[in-house]
C-alpha cells in the first residue's frame, strides 16, 4: 500500500471534517497515519489487520478505564474500508520534548502491574507476522534469505515456549520503544497498541536491550531504563531467546518494504548477512 492508495480509502472512510487530500501523513508501514484537526486515522495495509484493529481500540478504552496514560480512540469502532482497517484517535498535543527509554520504563512498570483485562488478549506473536512480511517481498528478496529467516523462526519459537520467565506473565505493551511514547505537556503517554498481548512482560525489557546492542542505544540511557524499570533483563537466562527472536521479527519486518524501496532492500541484506554470520556489532539502522 502506498501513499496515494492509503489516500483513496481515508476518502472512502469518510471520517475526516475536510478532503483526504488535505490531511497529512505522519509514517507509512503497516499502517497509513494520518492527520487532520484533532484527528489521528490509521489505515491498516491489508484486511488481515482487522481483528488487530479492533482489539487495539479495546485496549484504549481498558487503558483508559485502568489510569494508564494512552493515546485515546476518537471512535471505539475499526472500520473495514475496500479491505482495509481504519481507525480514529484523538490526536495528541504537540510533544515538549523526545521521549526517552526512561519514559518507557515508567510507563511499563504501570502496564506491568495491571492484571488480564475484561477482554482477551492474545499471546505476544513475535515471530507471527514473518510469513506475511516475507510474503509482501516476494521475488525482490533471495529465497535463501527467506528460507534462512523461516528456519530461524521456527528454532526460536520453539526456545521461547520453553523458557521459565522471571516475571509474571501479564499485560505487554509488546514494542516498547521511545517511538511508541509521547511526551506531552502532562507528561508520557503510550502510544500504537496494536501489539498489546498476555505473555512473558520480559518481551517488553528485551527490546531496549536490543536497542543497544543493534541500533545504537547509549550504555546512560539503556542504564536509566533500567534503573526506572528495577530489573536489567540481560541479568535472566532466557534474554537471548528472546532477543533473537526479535532480531528475527526484526529483520523480516523490512522485507516488506523491500519492493520499490532500495534503501530497504540494503537494509534487509545488511541483517540477514549479520545474523548469518554471527556479528553481534554490525550496527543496524532503524527503518
Amino acid at each position: 500500500m502506498d501513499e496515494a492508495r492509503a489516500r483513496e480509502v481515508l476518502a472512502a472512510a469518510g471520517v475526516l471534517p475536510g478532503p483526504a487530500r488535505e490531511a497529512r501523513l505522519l509514517a507509512l508501514g503497516e499502517n497509513a497515519v494520518f492527520t487532520a484537526g484533532d484527528l489521528v486515522v490509521k489505515v491498516g495495509r491489508d484486511a488481515e489487520l482487522l481483528e488487530r484493529a479492533r482489539r487495539e481500540l479495546a485496549v484504549a478504552v481498558w487503558l483508559a478505564e485502568a489510569g494508564v496514560p494512552a493515546v485515546r480512540a476518537a471512535d471505539p469502532t475499526a472500520l473495514s474500508v475496500d479491505g482495509h482497517p481504519v481507525t480514529v484517535w484523538r490526536r495528541l498535543p504537540d510533544p515538549v520534548r523526545p521521549a526517552e527509554p526512561r519514559d518507557v520504563a515508567a510507563l511499563l512498570r504501570l502496564v506491568h502491574e495491571l492484571p488480564l483485562p475484561y477482554f482477551e488478549l492474545p499471546p505476544r506473536e513475535l515471530l507471527g507476522g514473518v510469513e506475511r512480511w516475507l510474503r509482501l517481498a516476494g521475488d525482490v528478496i533471495d529465497p535463501a534469505d527467506a528460507a534462512y529467516l523461516r528456519e530461524r523462526r521456527d528454532g526460536f519459537a520453539s526456545a521461547a515456549a520453553a523458557i521459565t520467565p522471571h516475571l509474571a506473565p501479564g499485560p505487554i505493551h509488546g514494542d516498547a520503544l521511545p517511538r511508541n511514547v509521547h511526551v506531552g505537556p502532562d507528561g508520557p503517554v503510550l502510544v500504537d497498541l496494536e501489539t498489546f498481548s498476555a505473555d512473558l512482560r520480559e518481551h517488553d525489557l528485551v527490546v531496549l536491550a536490543l536497542s543497544r546492542d543493534r541500533y545504537g542505544l547509549p550504555a546512560e540511557a539503556y542504564d536509566a531504563f533500567t534503573a526506572t524499570y528495577g530489573w536489567d533483563v540481560r541479568e535472566w537466562d532466557g534474554c537471548a531467546v528472546l532477543r533473537g527472536a526479535r532480531e528475527t521479527a526484526s529483520c523480516a519486518w523490512v522485507a516488506q518494504h523491500a519492493p520499490g524501496n532500495p534503501r530497504a532492500l540494503a537494509e534487509f541484506r545488511r541483517r540477514v548477512a549479520s545474523l548469518r554470520d554471527g556479528d553481534t556489532s554490525v550496527r543496524w539502522h532503524p527503518f
